[in-house]
């Protein structure tokens, strides 16, 4: 799969998550992968030994997923699809979830 391809994945399944309300760009937005015709935003796949990037905005259930433990979570995603990198993610917001009582 092509890289555009890779991030565009990567993003899907983060996303899928359900302690990830959206993707960030970060800081100054310097969390994303650019490619001709295309910006993926909130990841960043890094080259030779560079981490992977991720810029999440968490989302607060109930229960909630303490930041450490989505970190985890979210670092397994990558690796699942990317094999055995290194990840760095930012928590740009952190968001409650709509509630769904009467």
């Amino acid at each position: 799969m092509s890289v555009p391809g890779r991030a565009a994945e990567l993003a899907a399944a983060v996303l899928a998550h359900p302690g990830v309300a959206s993707l960030d760009g970060g800081p100054f937005g310097t969390v994303a992968s650019y490619f001709v015709g295309e910006r993926v935003v909130g990841v960043r796949i890094g080259t030779g030994g560079e981490p992977v990037e991720l810029a999440v905005v968490a989302r607060l259930g109930t229960p909630a997923t303490p930041l450490p433990r989505l970190a985890e979570e979210l670092g397994a995603v990558v690796r699942g699809l990317l094999g055995p990198v290194a990840v760095e993610i930012t928590f740009s917001d952190v968001v409650t979830a709509p509630s769904t009582g009467s």
